[in-house]
């Protein structure tokens, strides 16, 4: 039977086959030892997970075999040996090779970045190529990686020539069935992987790195690809629309809030009494900031001195979760004030213009507003999100790719303003140093600006200029941060100097947390950030405890300034919110969580559900009965945030909306 399966026409399969599983045998070894001590161990498991494991990449090994199968049937005898033949089989396995190659080496620098086999942050890295490779450059010694790549290619084809695999392909005399046999067997392999099998058929252990080891690397790839856009509808538990709805409605409103009559809408006046303050604010969105980098939270190595002495002068809040693990997560929580839905950002998906925002709530009181980025903001679609969404763009690149939709003003970050850059752009001392020349402008025009910040230099390759901090450029991740830390006082050092100082709020927040794996299936302790409010007036610093997301932080502000206002967005005044209100929602693209205390539900895409009771202590969860309350609610975050996006419920319809002063006035 196995002369028949790997007949001499497919030696080359059977040898690519080898090299194939061999290769990835090796890289889930690999992942395996690297992770062990986050392993639940046992040789029970140790068996499945290699089992499986190997069933997954015969499963991803079957998209190319069989079709190479069905190339090798189908040619007739006399054209075997031919220099078509010869050009397509020698081409086809090296080209094919070095890329399985490729994928799996560049599996261990995605591990060791994210502890995750292949998911939508590579299949998103795919379309920014540039600041990709630079930070793979600028990471590792790409020469090295190259010269690697090669190497194993060369002694791979090497190999297969010593097994005589070319001459056997070329020179045989295979009967009809004995070609048919393998190409069936391989075709039948991907018949069923491809129709029975689906990515996360490998989680079966409540340990995670244990389920991300099993998976294959390419499949996981390709599987991102095919799910970056998830309707919540088909995937996932649901409530009746108008339930949700309900719940949601009842859940967002605060005291003297007037909601929408719109049984299917979150709109609503919010009201706040007391005389309104309209100054200045900025926004500093701090790049993969842990709250465990802080003092206050135990961290002993005095990381971040400026960041934790500024919080103890502010209104910090102090147990605050990001809603997921990326900056354009971070970037959708904080702009839209959403539950994070699932699939891809909203600030990556078509028609996502003209979305109610928290620049809108600035617009209707009269802020010019401006999104800053070191780098280049057609990265992550930043360009078109902010500008189609009325924000002004100062970034570092000469294109403003924003389709046209909306005017907006583009200034750019010039040669001679940068003392250093790497493959994210400008390191954070430029960016504040162009924040400052511009809020000079701003200043002279007498009217309030809201400015959002987007850092960068707290990421690989952790690069920045020699010589300000104590430890050298591009060494660690705690290199990166005292330099972030560094540029972040320094900026508010000369910021203190200005006259619109006085009268500007600064808020600082991380976009997620710098670390998001874990042994559950959503590492809650991971989801931990900082966020604080400086510079407010006739508030004294003190320390907010209550729990609370992302999305809440402006909502906040808006309440600290008196503002009445008219919103279409989830997030809620911190201050207001009583014990029963306080939650966060966190997620990870596919998973979709509510934690409420020490209750943690998770919604995953096979309309199925996990309550946990969390142990915060140790960062355990141990599963209980579910709360069918505590279900609808979580259904409900996630329901409606989608709905209302897809139908266009989150656009700025203006005839909804009365004016800021006709608003004032019926508070008055």
């Amino acid at each position: 039977m196995l002369n028949l399966l790997f007949s001499k026409r497919f030696s080359l399969v059977k040898t690519f086959s080898a090299t194939f599983l061999a290769f990835a045998f090796i890289i889930r070894l690999t992942l395996y030892i690297w992770s062990f001590d986050n392993l639940e161990f046992s040789f029970f498991n140790l068996i499945k997970i290699f089992g499986l494991g190997f069933l997954f990449d015969l499963g991803s090994l079957s998209y190319i075999m069989a079709f190479y199968s069905i190339y090798l049937l189908l040619v007739p005898k006399q054209f075997y040996g031919s220099i078509i033949d010869k050009f397509i089989t020698y081409f086809s396995y090296a080209l094919i090779l070095f890329f399985m190659v490729f994928s799996f080496l560049a599996e261990l620098a995605f591990w060791d970045e994210y502890q995750r086999r292949f998911n939508f942050i590579a299949v998103d890295y795919l379309l920014y190529t540039y600041e990709v490779v630079q930070n793979i450059r600028q990471s590792f010694h790409i020469e090295i990686i190259i010269g690697v790549l090669i190497t194993i290619t060369f002694f791979s084809l090497i190999i297969a020539k010593k097994k005589n695999a070319y001459t056997n392909a070329f020179y045989n005399s295979d009967t009809f069935l004995m070609k048919v046999i393998p190409a069936l067997f391989w075709v039948l392999v991907l018949s069923s992987f491809h129709l029975k099998v689906e990515n996360n058929d490998a989680e079966i252990f409540a340990n995670q790195y244990e389920n991300e080891i099993t998976k294959s690397g390419l499949y996981s790839f390709f599987a991102a690809y095919d799910e970056n856009e998830l309707n919540y509808n088909d995937f996932y538990e649901t409530n009746p629309s108008d339930k949700s709805f309900n719940i949601v409605r009842n859940l967002l409103a605060s005291e003297n809030d007037r909601l929408n009559s719109n049984p299917k809408s979150i709109r609503r006046s919010v009201i706040n009494s007391g005389e309104e303050q309209r100054p200045n604010v900025i926004f500093i969105g701090l790049e993969s900031m842990s709250a465990d980098f802080m003092k206050r939270f135990g961290n002993e190595k005095n990381l971040v001195p400026t960041i934790d002495s500024l919080a103890k002068e502010s209104i910090f809040f102090t147990n605050l979760l990001a809603t997921g693990t990326r900056t354009i997560r971070g970037i959708e929580a904080i702009t839209l004030s959403i539950p994070p839905t699932p699939g891809r950002s909203i600030v990556k998906r078509e028609n996502n213009d003209n979305l109610f925002t928290i620049g809108e709530v600035f617009k209707q009181k009269g802020y010019t507003r401006t999104f800053f980025y070191g780098g280049d903001g057609h990265f992550d679609n930043l360009n078109v999100f902010f500008g189609n969404n009325g924000f002004n763009i100062v970034d570092r690149k000469n294109k403003l790719r924003v389709n046209g939709r909306f005017p907006v003003q583009r200034t750019q970050i010039k040669d001679d303003e940068v003392t250093f850059e790497n493959a994210w752009g400008v390191c954070d001392g430029d960016l504040y140093d162009k924040v400052l020349r511009e809020a000079d402008k701003q200043y002279q025009l007498k009217k309030p600006f809201f400015n959002f910040v987007m850092t960068s230099s707290n990421h690989k390759p952790y690069t920045y200029p020699n010589g300000v901090v104590d430890i050298p450029s591009g060494k660690n991740r705690e290199g990166a941060l005292k330099y972030t830390d560094w540029s972040f006082r320094k900026f508010f050092e000369e910021a203190k100097n200005k006259p619109w100082f006085k009268n500007t709020v600064f808020v600082i927040m991380a976009d997620h947390a710098a670390y998001s794996a874990g042994r559950t299936e959503i590492n809650v302790e991971s989801y931990h950030i900082p966020a604080f409010i400086f510079n407010l007036k006739n508030k004294n610093p003190e320390e907010v405890n209550k729990l609370s997301s992302q999305i809440d932080i402006f909502p906040t502000l808006f309440g600290y300034l008196n503002w009445s206002y008219e919103s279409n967005i989830f997030g809620k005044d911190i201050t207001k919110m009583q014990p029963k209100d306080e939650r966060a929602l966190i997620a990870n693209n596919i998973k979709l969580g509510l934690l409420k205390g020490d209750q943690l539900l998770i919604l995953n895409n096979h309309k199925k559900h996990t309550f946990y009771k969390w142990n915060k202590e140790n960062n355990e969860l141990t599963v209980k009965k579910t709360d069918s309350i505590f279900l609808k609610e979580t259904i409900s975050y996630y329901q409606t945030a989608f709905d209302l996006f897809k139908d266009e419920s989150l656009k700025i319809k203006k005839e909804s909306f009365i004016s800021p002063n006709k608003l004032a006035n019926k508070v008055r």
